[in-house]
């Protein structure tokens, strides 16, 4: 198993029944020794990012609505980008892991839309304190696997959980054909 990193994506384990979290897949922004901050990349949302921020519906990956990040500061909001050109980092931009990075929403959209290649915007975050994510990782709730560049950009997010754990190597792999309650198989 990963150690944790920014980057790192977090995949909920069957034993993790918290439904904040169950069947997601959480892309790690941060993490350091007083905790790690990730948004949740699997649950949009029926509102509409225009109906929110205006200007940036235009730039966003489809479909156009704000993403649930996670249960901490729903009120607040997270923008996740992917530069076009690792060279041409416009104003507002900072990186995560390499073209991966987060994106000031005060930034004038005009000056960022040509140099994306992927955006995405969530309500919210999921954040742990200092140690607390290790000892979920350790009690077996995530999975810590690495992440490919388009996962946060998908259009349908609906199969992301399983199709995270499918390209794992070796037992993991199993997981993503477990059925809901595995008490029926």
């Amino acid at each position: 198993m990963s150690q944790p990193v920014a980057g790192m994506l977090l995949v909920a384990s069957p034993a993790l029944v918290d439904p904040n979290f169950a069947d997601s897949v959480v892309l790690l922004l941060d993490v350091d020794d007083n905790g790690a901050l990730g948004v949740v990349l699997n649950r949009p949302s029926g509102v509409p990012v225009d109906a929110v921020l205006d200007g940036w519906a235009d730039v966003v990956a489809e479909p156009d609505v704000l993403f649930q990040g996670g249960p901490v500061g729903a009120d607040g909001a997270l923008a996740v980008a992917l530069l076009r050109d690792p060279d041409d980092v416009p104003v507002g931009f900072r990186s995560v892991d390499g073209r991966l990075g987060l994106v000031d929403l005060d930034a004038p959209v005009e000056l960022l839309a040509g140099s994306l290649a992927g955006l995405r915007i969530f309500a919210g975050y999921a954040g742990w304190g200092a140690a607390q994510l290790d000892g979920e990782i350790e009690e077996g709730s995530w999975y810590v696997v690495p992440g490919e560049t388009w996962d946060p950009f998908r259009q349908d997010t609906s199969d992301l959980w399983r199709e995270v754990l499918r390209r794992q190597p070796g037992e993991m792999a199993w997981h993503s054909t477990r059925p809901a309650d595995p008490e029926l198989n």
